[in-house]
């Protein structure tokens, strides 16, 4: 794949307080033939992050049409899965309409540094609010999949909803600090809701450089091919880059990652790290939105496929 940078579409510059910095993990939905709503994750200034939108114009994604008044949602009651904030990952429709948000919540801990489980938030506006399905995550913790179940991306097809997520029941110390291992999980759900404990893993660690994937997204070609987009965590980096696989069903992925063709520029917003990629194709032309340095500190960017 060969990409033009586009550079950065969107940043917070409303003095909201609770959108003060950053601009984390794009999640594109195209709200109608003419529109791209980009969920996305802001930051308050104790770093807390709650998600929002903005919308970008289909026929030209770099021009934003309009942005959400403030937060869609706010940081969990004290104790709860996601106290110390959220960050929306997918958006996707259900079966009555509705739209389903999955978010991952964050909540320190004493003995290891945090955990990570998914919640879910529903939209009966199309997109203009959500409210919490419950306070508690829909993928908690298991036996299996200890203290990570998150970066969670839902497709619908054929009724029936599916799901790849990262999970992880480990840490690692990493010039001395301690870092999460998480590899690519995948689930099945008949309403979106209920999941099983355990999901099957179907992108495994084998380098020893890399400690996790991050945020995976997929996208299913006409002729049924399947493309996963995600992120990499390296050890050498201490940052992520963008990885990429194919698939004829989902599920057995093989791994092309020299083939993304998007990495780190020599200078500027996204030169230490790039990551988070959502790719969306529209009217024949695809897009991939992206973040670069500290978690999207300098706001969305975007690159457009070249033909």
């Amino acid at each position: 794949m060969e990409w033009r940078k586009r550079g950065i579409v969107w940043c917070p510059e409303s003095g909201h307080p609770l959108m003060s910095s950053h601009a984390i993990a794009p999640t594109p939905f195209l709200l109608s033939p003419s529109v791209i709503r980009v969920f996305v994750t802001v930051q308050d200034p104790q770093g807390r992050g709650r998600p929002t939108y903005f919308d970008v114009s289909a026929t030209d994604p770099a021009k934003v049409l309009g942005v959400a008044p403030g937060p869609l949602l706010d940081v969990g009651v004290p104790g709860t899965f996601d106290d110390n904030g959220l960050m929306a990952l997918s958006v996707v429709r259900g079966a009555s309409g509705q739209l389903m948000m999955y978010y991952v919540g964050f909540e320190l801990c004493q003995q290891i540094r945090y955990r990570l489980f998914t919640g879910l938030a529903i939209s009966d506006d199309n997109g203009a609010s959500f409210k919490r399905y419950s306070q508690a995550p829909i993928l908690d913790r298991s036996d299996s999949e200890l203290f990570f179940r998150g970066g969670a991306f839902a497709l619908m097809e054929e009724g029936r909803f599916r799901l790849w997520y990262v999970a992880g029941s480990s840490w690692t110390e990493i010039n001395g600090k301690s870092m999460p291992v998480y590899d690519l999980r995948y689930q099945e759900s008949p309403d979106g809701i209920h999941w099983a404990d355990q999901g099957r893993t179907v992108l495994q660690i084998t380098d020893p450089d890399e400690h996790g994937f991050g945020r995976p997204w997929v996208t299913r070609l006409p002729n049924g091919q399947y493309h996963l987009f995600y992120s990499i965590r390296r050890c050498s980096y201490g940052a992520y880059r963008l990885g990429y696989a194919e698939s004829s069903d989902g599920i057995a992925w093989v791994r092309r990652d020299a083939a993304m063709g998007l990495d780190v520029s020599p200078t500027g917003f996204d030169s230490d790290a790039i990551m988070y990629s959502a790719v969306i194709t529209v009217a024949g032309k695809t897009y991939c939105f992206y973040n670069g340095n500290n978690f999207g500190e300098d706001g969305v960017a975007l690159a457009e496929m070249v033909d």
